[in-house]
């Protein structure tokens, strides 16, 4: 059978969890039974097993939970066979499906001792895969497997126990550290507008009196592009009446109509000079173009104020009965689809503007961030000089917008320098403050946890620079901290406890 390895895992943690048992006493002696644990990943799953110990000639049982990554949700079904290789030798065992969502009990009887590895092949309805624990040791008797479990050492100061099953029903994911270029990052306040080919503003095409009509347009209204908002009319007004205009055009226009086609059978007959044709050509021509204006972008009761693209109605420059002359802003559409932010950063900084090349933005409204590859962003300008009014320095940058940003509010902004430092890093989600300090529970097992305090350096707003505290192979919790900190108050689970 072909199977794809997806990855094997460079390490295998191995963990012993020894168990006393009060019924396995004889002549008053406690023998103690040995548990180790075993940890592997691949592309697709977790691993996470605790077994008996593997002795020559007797049965061992190898409870194994797995977990589907990136998520980290149960397998919950699939055909899973467990290899266990010695020396050249296989013993295998296969399960048509989990003894309970996401766990496989296996029963397996190793047949001689020596170090070997795990392999568990998985076929389900993506595929097949592998995944491999590499060093397994098989014993020759249950003294020698005592023997090294005393040898293994289980952190148990402050460490926390969250079960498979428990992490299963909640949002709990974990991940290594990354290390990678982090440069300068300076954070600072940004106004969110609107890019200008997104804006519009509608003006007052003749002088009268604003009419809004019974379904009144408010502010944030989605309109459609030529969609009718209100009407501006000046009938009842002695002045620039609209309504005299439209007929006095249209009589100057049939009138100079007339005249054209009197002309021009009459120039056939070479009865009107060329002259004469062309000024009633001229006349008819400038008379219509002036009642066509009128008839089309105006009626009796006055100019209807349209909107000249879908978007929404950011401003309402005037009121209901407002009199309004030609040229005056009445309205603001917007679209929103493009943003500009404008931020002023600190002259201190204005060396590394130049190398800024994104940065990640924080909406304060509901504390989502979102990158610049998230966003389309680029940097469209900085000052190369101070503002006279604050002596800060502006920058530009340019967004789509994709997220929940609103025009005319402010956002935070971390401006993010290109540099070739390099520095371990880590999702601002994994930490935790406590009194000043903060803090990540590292994964001694996926079982169990252990809280460490961490040095931090600059953060981006999506990840934190990491000086000290971890190391860049410990598996740490990215998401779901603040669920094994709960679990630790309570304290009810026994980190040796294990699965019964």
């Amino acid at each position: 059978m072909n199977f794809k390895i997806c990855v094997v895992a460079l390490f295998a943690f191995a963990a012993c969890n020894r168990q006393i048992k009060e019924n396995n006493v004889h002549g008053g002696e406690t023998h103690e039974e040995v548990k180790f644990q075993y940890t592997s990943y691949s592309n697709a799953f977790e691993l996470f097993a605790e077994a008996d110990a593997f002795v020559v000639g007797e049965t061992a049982n190898v409870l194994s939970h797995f977990s589907l990554l990136p998520d980290f949700t149960a397998l919950e079904s699939g055909e899973i066979t467990m290899i266990l290789s010695v020396n050249g030798k296989e013993i295998r065992q296969t399960l048509g499906k989990p003894t309970r969502k996401g766990i496989y009990s296996f029963d397996i009887k190793p047949e001689t001792e020596g170090v070997g590895s795990l392999k568990f092949e998985i076929v389900n309805d993506q595929g097949k895969f592998a995944i491999i624990v590499p060093e397994v040791l098989v014993f020759a008797n249950d003294e020698d497997a005592r023997t090294a479990a005393q040898k293994v050492v289980v952190p148990n100061t402050n460490t926390t126990v969250f079960t498979k099953e428990q992490s299963w029903k909640v949002d709990l994911l974990t991940s290594l550290p990354e290390t990678e270029p982090f440069g300068l990052v300076v954070k600072t306040t940004a106004l969110v507008q609107s890019g200008r080919g997104n804006e519009q503003i509608v003006v007052a095409k003749s002088a009268g009196i604003v009419v809004f009509n019974s379904n009144a347009i408010v502010e944030g209204q989605e309109v459609m592009a030529g969609q009718p908002l209100f009407a501006i009319s000046g009938s009842a007004m002695a002045d620039n009446n609209l309504s005299v205009k439209i007929a006095g055009a249209k009589s100057s226009f049939e009138r100079a109509n007339a005249e054209y086609e009197r002309a021009k059978e009459l120039a056939k007959d070479k009865i009107v000079s060329d002259k004469d044709f062309r000024i009633a050509k001229n006349e008819y021509e400038n008379s219509k173009v002036y009642y066509e204006n009128l008839r089309k972008n105006f009626s009796a009761s006055g100019q209807s104020v349209t909107s000249p693209m879908s978007g929404f109605v950011k401003q309402i420059f005037v009121k209901n009965g407002e009199y309004v002359e030609a040229g005056q802003a009445v309205v603001e559409i917007s679209q929103n689809k493009t943003l500009v932010l404008t931020a002023d950063v600190p002259q201190r900084y204005a060396s590394i503007l130049g190398a800024v090349q994104s940065a990640n933005i924080r909406t304060i409204n509901d504390n989502q961030t979102y990158t610049f590859a998230q966003l389309n962003g680029k940097v469209l300008s900085f000052g190369k000089s101070a503002n006279p009014d604050n002596y800060l320095i502006p920058i530009t940058i340019q967004i789509d917008n994709k997220g929940g940003f609103i025009s005319g509010s402010f956002v935070e902004l971390y401006l993010k320098a290109v540099s070739n430092a390099t520095a371990l890093t880590i999702p601002n989600t994994a930490l935790l403050e406590d009194q000043g300090s903060f803090f990540v529970w590292v994964q001694v097992t996926p079982e169990l946890f252990e809280k460490r305090e961490v040095h931090i350096g600059s953060t981006d707003g999506v990840k934190t620079e990491i000086i000290k505290g971890i190391l860049a192979n410990e598996r740490i919790v990215i998401r779901g901290a603040m669920l094994i900190k709960l679990a630790q108050v309570t304290g009810t689970l026994d980190a040796h406890s294990g699965h019964v």
